[in-house]
Formats: structure tokens, C-alpha cells, sequence
């Protein structure tokens, strides 16, 4: 290969016409065209072309990273990698397109920007036929056919075609966030999210849709939008359960529901997350912080979509109206803003059916949720606890028992509730109301479980019998609570006192012992009570209701208690026995009665000696 000798422009490659300053240079630039590589890493046997290039790579395994960023402190194995670095921090662009005038930060960027404006590709993929502008482009686009990721990230193992792609994949480990915006000052990870946010401080919006002449401020916006005129609004489904999405973005998120994948991971307790959203919310855990304020009352909250709830519950703003009835709602989730969708509300049309139980929904978003119930699907996953949901909107729900959020307030008590539900039940206190009927009976009760739970008294049938000991019950939930008598299991603990419950329920009602609350409040005297049971209880002595029968003689007792005692009568039963002389009585307190006439005192004072027959006096 015999080089060209120019005067003005030096040494010349007579195979691409590059041009060098010394022969030296020529001569190493001429082993990329016969593809010699002569320099070889003694560590993983890799070869190079040039000296240099092997000692520039020693550093990948010396770990020499000598070259720091005097301005966020990164470290680089070549002091050509800080320059091109610090153009993060400054801005610079000196490599300008002569065509269009755009600038660019590195001469590589430049080089590849220069294609656009060619409509020539050389490079043709053998297998598809699909041609590139530059070698490197065909290079890149080869690995999608071999499947080749040889770029794998140290942290968390995750692998990638470029090496670019993993430099800003490691950012999500690292945190590191180069990109600022000089307006706000807030940081990013990558240069087109920087890009994106910029729109927010400009109201220019010059992407125009050219079927309904609506404008954004990117073209992204616009092209997410022409779908809606399309009407190929999710192109990008699931191939794992069919989930469809707007964006490729939100698949390639979704997709670690069924993957497990969680990079983003907690620096303080370890715990990974499948967002860096999920991430960011979570380290208020740890910090306490809750930056999103209520103007109007000061209640605070981790994140700004739970102030934006709030607020709406106070000021009963519904900003999502329905385009077919005018209905307004408060949440974009209560109302899908399609009128098709809405039409089938007022017409009951019911297009979408279950195949597995024949069920009929509205929209294919219900179908959906609903099909979960015979797959037990649970994609909604607590990233603070790990318990799982059918629906995002039990998962919104949820999230309230960490937060502590209580957004449903009583006008009339003032107390608060998670659920808008729950207001509802307890509404019930106040009103009175119990719009549950018996069908058997006319029993009315003021919730669902009451009634469904009453009704096991009309059947004498108990299909759900305890492993242990044999004992039967009419409802699963009923043996479920008897099981924790045997294991001794009482996970509800009382913050004030430590006393622990086999129940939630045990506990709500328990904690009222330290509060003194009586919500529960007799219509006829006025006089309160901290149980439901309590009150019913009570009623009966203004109503003479005796619903408690014996099957023996046909007395009635206004509590089951009362006819357990008496029922003895008839069994001669008598579990209360003396242990000095073996003598039984039917009640404990005709034993301790006993005492009086036969002089027992068994409850003698440490410091004088006197004995007393019972323990109180």
C-alpha cells in the first residue's frame, strides 16, 4: 500500500484518503484497513492496532481512573474522556454541522448527526436488508439478530447492545444526574429528559396536529397524540398477559411486573424498587420528609398526588367532566373521558364477556381487572411491604396505611377514615341507618359482614371444623380466628399498653379503653357505649326483646349468657368446684357466696395478718 506525499496536507491513506502528519501515523492508521492488531492485552487477550490503544485499555483492569471532574467528582481513565465530561457541566458544543448549524459536545455526535442530511446507505444488514447511513449503525443494529449484549452492568447484572446504553443505565445506581436546567436548577439523568422538562418553562408550543390543529411542546406529545385520530392508541402490548401501552417507555416498565426486576435499590435499608419513582418515595420512610403541604389546613404528605386528592375533598373540585352526561368527577380514574365509553353507561350496553364464567363488563379495562380474579394475578405491588393487588386503585388505597393519610372526615364527630367506604359505614352510627335486611328473620344490620354473619344463626350447618380440636363453624372467617387460640398467635399490639389481639377489630375496640371514645349511642336515653354489641345489647332493655330461648322449657333472656347459666338448671351442670372439699356450685359467684357461711377466708394482708373471704372488699 504505497501512501500519497502531499505538500500542503501531509501523508495521505491512498485506501480512504485520510491525511497525517508523519508516516509513523500513516502506518498505524493502515492496520485498520488490513484489520491488524498486533498490540495484545496480557489480562483478557484482547488485541489493538496501536500502543496506545492497549495502554488506554490496561485501565479497564488496573482500574486507573487518574482524571477527576473537579465539579461532581467523576473519575476517568483518559484525560480525553474529563474533557468531553466537563461539556456536561459548561454546555459547550464546538462541533458545529456546516449544513444546519447544529452544535454538538463531541466530534463523534457531530459525525453521526451529518447522516441525516444524506439520503445515501451504504451499510446493508445481511440477514434483513435493512441499510445505515454509518458502519456503526449496521454494527449496532447486528446484535439484535445475534442477540449479542456485551455490555453488562457490574451492579445488577443487567446487559446492553451499547456501551452509551449502559453509561446512562449505571446513572440509576450511581444517582448521578448531569443534566441541569438552568431555569429550575433541577438535575436529570439523561439529556433528552432535560430536554423534555425545558418545555415546562416555555409556553411555545410549536408541534401542531394537522387532523384537529392541537399543538404541543414536543414532538414526542404530538406523536403520542396522532394515535388518538388513528386509533391505535397502545401499540405496544404485552406478550406475556396482552396489556397494551401508549408508549414503548411504559411496556418496558411494566414488563418487570412479570420479570421481578427491581434496579432501583434503597442505599439505607436495601430494598429494590421496579421505579426510581417508587424509589424516591420510599426514602421519605427513612427521612420522615413530606414536602407536599396543604395550603389549606397543613397537612402534609410524601407525594404531590396525594396532596392533589386532598385538596379536592376540600374544596369538592371535580375537574374530570364526562363529554357524553356532563357528569363531573374528581379523579381521572373515576371516568373514562371516551364518550363511547360513557354511552354504554346510559344505554347498560355490555359488550365485553368473561370467557371463563360468562360475566359481561362495560369496558375492556373492567374485563380485564376482572379476569384476574380466575388467574390470581396481582401485578400492583407495595414497594414498602411487598403485598400485592388486583387493581392500582387498591394499591393507592393501600399506600394510606404507611402514609397515615386519612383523607374522609365525619362532619359530625370529626374523625377520620383511609376509605371513602369507611366514612360511609361509620355515617351509619349517627343516621342509625341499617339498610342490610334478614330475608329469614327482618333482622336489619348497618353493615354487610353483620348480616352475612347473623345469617349463620337460621342454619344449624358448620362445615368448617378445627384440625385441633374438632370444634365446627358456620363462616371460614369464624375458624380462622379460633385457629389463634391453639397457636397463641396475637399479632395486634396496642401501642399504649402492649396488650396484643388475636384481631384488628379486638384492637380498634380496645384502643377505645385509653381514648375514652363511646361512639355508639342509644337513640331513646342518650347513653353511650364503646361496643356495637354493647349497644345492641342495651337496647333490648329498652325494646323487653328476649331473642335468647331455652329449647327445654321455653324461657326467653335477653343475653346468651343469661341462658347458658340457666340451661344448667336442666343439665344439673355445675363447673364451679371448691378446691378445699370438692363442693360444686353452677355460678362462681354462688361459690364465692359459700364463703360466707362456712367462715373460708382465703385472701390474708401481708403486713397485719387479717384474712378476708374475698380478694376486694
Amino acid at each position: 500500500m504505497k501512501p500519497l506525499l502531499m505538500k500542503v496536507f501531509g501523508v495521505l491513506c491512498s485506501t480512504c484518503g485520510k491525511a497525517f502528519t508523519s508516516r509513523s501515523n500513516l502506518r498505524a492508521h493502515e492496520r485498520v484497513h488490513i484489520d491488524e492488531k498486533p498490540f495484545i492485552c496480557e489480562t483478557c487477550g484482547k488485541a489493538f492496532a496501536t500502543q496506545s490503544h492497549l495502554q488506554r485499555h490496561d485501565g479497564i483492569h488496573t482500574g486507573g481512573k487518574r482524571f477527576v471532574c473537579e465539579t461532581c467528582g467523576k473519575a476517568f481513565i483518559r484525560q480525553t474522556c474529563l474533557n468531553n465530561h466537563k461539556r456536561v457541566h459548561t454546555g459547550e458544543k464546538p462541533f458545529v454541522c456546516e449544513t444546519c448549524g447544529k452544535a454538538f459536545s463531541r466530534q463523534t455526535y457531530l459525525n453521526s448527526h451529518k447522516s441525516v442530511h444524506t439520503t445515501q446507505k451504504p451499510f446493508v444488514c445481511e440477514t434483513c436488508g435493512k441499510a445505515f447511513t454509518l458502519q456503526a449503525y449496521l454494527n449496532i443494529h447486528e446484535k439484535v439478530h445475534t442477540g449479542e449484549k456485551p455490555f453488562v452492568c457490574k451492579t445488577c447484572g443487567k446487559a446492553f447492545t451499547q456501551q452509551s446504553n449502559l453509561n446512562t443505565h449505571q446513572r440509576v445506581h450511581t444517582g448521578e444526574k448531569p443534566f441541569v436546567c438552568e431555569t429550575c436548577g433541577k438535575a436529570f439523568n439523561r439529556q433528552t429528559y432535560l430536554n423534555n422538562h425545558k418545555s415546562v418553562h416555555s409556553t411555545e408550543k410549536p408541534f401542531v396536529c394537522d387532523t384537529c390543529g392541537k399543538a404541543f411542546t414536543l414532538q414526542a406529545y404530538l406523536n403520542i397524540h396522532k394515535k388518538v385520530h388513528t386509533g391505535d392508541e397502545k401499540p405496544f402490548v404485552c406478550e406475556t398477559c396482552g396489556k397494551a401501552f401508549p408508549r414503548k417507555t411504559c411496556l418496558y416498565k411494566h414488563k418487570r411486573v412479570h420479570t421481578g426486576e427491581k434496579p432501583f435499590v434503597c442505599k439505607t435499608c436495601g430494598k429494590a424498587f421496579t421505579q426510581q419513582s417508587n424509589l424516591n418515595m420510599h426514602r421519605s420512610v427513612h427521612t420522615g420528609d413530606r414536602p407536599f403541604v396543604c395550603d389549606t389546613c397543613g397537612k402534609a404528605f410524601t407525594r404531590q398526588s396525594y396532596l392533589n386528592s386532598h385538596k379536592r375533598v376540600d374544596t369538592l373540585e371535580k375537574p374530570f367532566i364526562c363529554k357524553a352526561c356532563g357528569k363531573m368527577f374528581t379523579q381521572q380514574s373515576e371516568c373514562s373521558l371516551s364518550i363511547h365509553t360513557c354511552k354504554r353507561v346510559h344505554t347498560n350496553e355490555k359488550p365485553f364477556t368473561c370467557e371463563t364464567c360468562g360475566k359481561a363488563f362495560d369496558r375492556p379495562n373492567h374485563l380485564y381487572k376482572h379476569e384476574r380474579v380466575h388467574t390470581g394475578e396481582k401485578p400492583f405491588v407495595c414497594e414498602i411491604c411487598g403485598k400485592a393487588f388486583t387493581q392500582q386503585s387498591n394499591l393507592n388505597t393501600h399506600d394510606r396505611v404507611h402514609t397515615g393519610e386519612k383523607p374522609f372526615v365525619c362532619e359530625t364527630c370529626g374523625k377520620a377514615f383511609a376509605k371513602q367506604s369507611h366514612l360511609q359505614r361509620h355515617d351509619r352510627v349517627h343516621t342509625g341507618e341499617k339498610p342490610f335486611v334478614c330475608e329469614t328473620c327482618g333482622k336489619a344490620f348497618s353493615r354487610q359482614t353483620y348480616l352475612h354473619n347473623h345469617k349463620s344463626v337460621h342454619t344449624t350447618e358448620k362445615p368448617f371444623d378445627c384440625d385441633t380440636c374438632g370444634k365446627a363453624f358456620t363462616l371460614q372467617a369464624n375458624l380462622n380466628m379460633h385457629k389463634k387460640v391453639h397457636t397463641g398467635e396475637k399479632p395486634f399490639v396496642c401501642e399504649t399498653c402492649g396488650k396484643a389481639f388475636t384481631q384488628q377489630s379486638n384492637l380498634n375496640t380496645h384502643e377505645r379503653v385509653h381514648t375514652g371514645e363511646k361512639p355508639f349511642v342509644c337513640e331513646i336515653c342518650g347513653k353511650a357505649f364503646a361496643k356495637q354489641s354493647h349497644l345492641q345489647r342495651h337496647d333490648r332493655v329498652h325494646s323487653g326483646e328476649k331473642p335468647f330461648v331455652c329449647e327445654t322449657c321455653g324461657k326467653a333472656f335477653p343475653r346468651k349468657t343469661h341462658l347458658y347459666k340457666h340451661k344448667m338448671v336442666h343439665t344439673g351442670e355445675k363447673p364451679c368446684v371448691r378446691e378445699t372439699c370438692g363442693e360444686a356450685f353452677t355460678r362462681q359467684s354462688h361459690l364465692k357466696h359459700n364463703r360466707v357461711h362456712i367462715t373460708e377466708k382465703p385472701f390474708v394482708c401481708e403486713t397485719c395478718g387479717r384474712a378476708f373471704t374475698f380478694q376486694t372488699i
